[in-house]
């Protein structure tokens, strides 16, 4: 047995968690987080969270992690990287990198279960746990930042030293203390306003600060209904997700840390043309994107996307 001793226990699981592929992982005591929570407040209250109804809900859950993991004494943040080279096709659908993969919800927390699994094996005894990612009303960023294993750039996105802001995050709510000291981080964006400069639709209105009801990562995959014209036309040739806030950023350009392997491009996905796309059937949907990101859109709102994505690349070749 690996001693187990709290001075010790952080780097066990940092060797544990380098061992599995993640990029970054730190440790947070959940203390109260009241600037956080009171920006997210701010974004309701002023309605930039567009139809994301959830973000005005479990408000309590929030403020006090313990309510999702009785006793937790401990967050561990961890990021995974999938920040791996692809070329767009020009003239046909852009899809973001984080949907050209196998969906990362099930990859990260596999991982994140084989990391809990270890931590075991190296206490000797079991663990109440919390596992979370990207579905749970946890402030994933803000413990990410506690923890030292990143900071928040101007787009909003957490950028992990080395890896760039192109990673997942998920965290596991331990009910065990776990002393380590996290890295105090540099302002990684300094002067830099490329994201500013270079979104679009004018979705980032202050550094740090998002109208997500403008994003076209919000339209194309959490809006339910049917565009606007205004909507359908901002989306431009974006089928699903955007990036152009990450492709422009400096730091993400020298990144050095890789996509982690178990993530591989369906490079299929590449190569379809809005009219594959508006040609799909539920059958051929499922066939073609279960077990992708895409999946959980759904057919209807991915041709929702397509047919405007069609009529912008119409406009793009008369300019």
């Amino acid at each position: 047995m690996i001693d187990p001793n709290p001075s010790t226990l952080a780097l066990q699981i940092r060797k544990e968690a380098a061992r599995l592929g993640f990029a970054a992982i730190g440790f947070a005591a959940p203390t109260p987080q009241p600037l956080a929570l009171q920006r997210v407040n701010a974004m309701v209250d002023e309605h930039r969270n567009g139809e994301m109804h959830y973000l005005e809900t479990n408000m309590a859950e929030r403020a006090n992690p313990a309510l999702l993991l009785p006793g937790v004494q401990t967050i561990i943040s961890a990021a995974i990287s999938y920040n791996y080279p692809v070329e767009y096709r020009k003239g046909f659908p852009q899809i973001s990198r984080y949907a050209l993969i196998e969906d990362y919800h099930r990859v990260v927390r596999t991982k994140l279960e084989e990391l809990l699994a270890a931590m075991q094996q190296i206490v000797g005894e079991p663990l109440a746990a919390f596992i979370a990612v990207d579905s749970s009303p946890l402030l994933e960023k803000n413990w990410a930042e506690v923890a030292g294993i990143g900071k928040t750039g101007k787009n909003t996105l957490l950028k992990v030293p080395s890896a760039g802001s192109y990673i997942f995050l998920g965290e596991i709510l331990l009910d065990r203390e776990i002393h380590s000291t996290p890295l105090t981080l540099p302002n990684y964006c300094g002067s830099c306003q490329a994201c500013l400069e270079n979104c679009p639709t004018g979705a980032l209105i202050a550094p740090g600060k998002i109208d997500a009801s403008k994003c076209i990562s919000y339209l194309t995959i959490e809006l339910k209904r049917d565009f606007t014209p205004e909507e359908a036309n901002m989306i431009g040739d974006w089928l699903i997700g955007c990036d152009l806030c990450q492709e422009v950023c400096p730091y993400n350009q020298q990144a050095s840390i890789s996509a982690n392997a178990a993530f591989t491009i369906h490079q299929e996905l590449l190569n379809l043309s809005t009219e594959d796309i508006l040609n799909l059937t539920k059958s051929s949907f499922r066939k073609l994107f279960y077990g992708s990101p895409i999946f959980r859109i759904g057919l209807r709102r991915l041709k929702r996307n397509a047919r405007a994505v069609e009529e912008n690349l119409k406009k793009m070749e008369t300019i």
